[in-house]
């Protein structure tokens, strides 16, 4: 049986990928689903100083991955993650710092009928912008329960309009939209990053540095309260650390009434205190 002539154009797409496999250090999948073509080109754009973007095909992709896996360890990990319309992201950049500045660019929009929700979405008791009109029984059809305030159609108490991992129905998306209420983000979507042996999923990669932050300065006030607790000198307690050691020793000499020159006047006083209560008890 003869055997199916590849085609030469799909042979220069796995060699295309497989030299920028072995040009870059950092080897991103990306889902290009529902991206609008104007939003790729303009993520491109910002992105050429940093990283190269190729959109193939996952066959093509798997043969590049298959052919280079034995140079770099686990590579063929990243083939789980070859979902929807994939794409190589290829950078020197660090895996964190990509996944930030890819964030940082996408834009809001508007539900769709039949996409998941991402969250819960909630429509917030409150007044509205609607006037009363026909929006009134729109509200009314949904279960969502308003009344007219000032003139304005108004949420007598939250609704809950879809809940995260449902199905969006069409008149909810359409209502969310003239809430102007927009769950979803438009971008490019990036859904695991390879380095030296190591897969990162968007799960590792989100990290909220506001939190980070704060368990770092947490983590530090702890070891710190332990080491002038536990007595373990180092260049941040050590003042402190020799402060507390004169007051235990002076409590101490006061206690054990070691007449010493920097506790003898704590000592007379003292003495003088404990006289005259004895005096006292004693009506002398």
């Amino acid at each position: 049986m003869a055997k199916t002539k590849v085609p030469q154009w799909k042979k220069d797409v796995v060699k295309q990928i497989e030299g920028y496999i072995k040009k870059y250090p950092i080897i991103g999948i990306i889902n290009m689903q529902e991206l609008p073509g104007s939003t790729s080109q303009d993520m491109r754009r910002k992105l050429r100083d940093k990283a190269e973007i190729l959109m193939a095909k996952k066959r093509l992709i798997k043969l590049a991955l298959e052919a280079l896996k034995a140079t770099k360890p686990n590579l063929a990990e990243l083939e789980k993650y070859l979902g929807g319309e994939p794409a190589l992201i290829f950078t020197s950049e660090n895996p964190f710092k990509l996944y930030k500045t890819i964030q940082k660019n996408k834009s809001p929009a508007p539900a769709k009928p039949g996409q998941i929700a991402p969250r819960d979405l909630i429509l917030p008791a409150g007044p509205t912008p609607f006037t009363p009109g026909p929006m009134i029984s729109e509200f009314s059809s949904l279960g969502v329960k308003a009344g007219v305030e000032q003139g304005k159609i108004a949420i007598k108490q939250d609704f809950m309009a879809a809940r995260k991992g449902e199905p969006i129905k069409e008149k909810i998306a359409g209502l969310l939209t003239k809430m102007g209420i927009q769950p979803f983000e438009v971008g490019m979507n990036l859904v695991a990053v390879y380095e030296n042996g190591f897969v990162f999923t968007q799960e590792t990669l989100a990290i909220d540095e506001s939190a980070y932050v704060a368990n770092i300065e947490k983590a530090a006030r702890w070891a710190f309260n332990l080491s002038i607790e536990s007595a373990y000198p180092t260049k941040e307690n050590r003042e402190i650390l020799i402060i507390k050691a004169f007051r235990d020793a002076r409590a101490v000499a006061i206690e054990g009434a070691v007449l010493e020159k920097d506790v003898i006047d704590q000592l007379l006083a003292k003495a003088s205190a404990q006289a005259s209560s004895l005096k006292k008890d004693l009506k002398v």
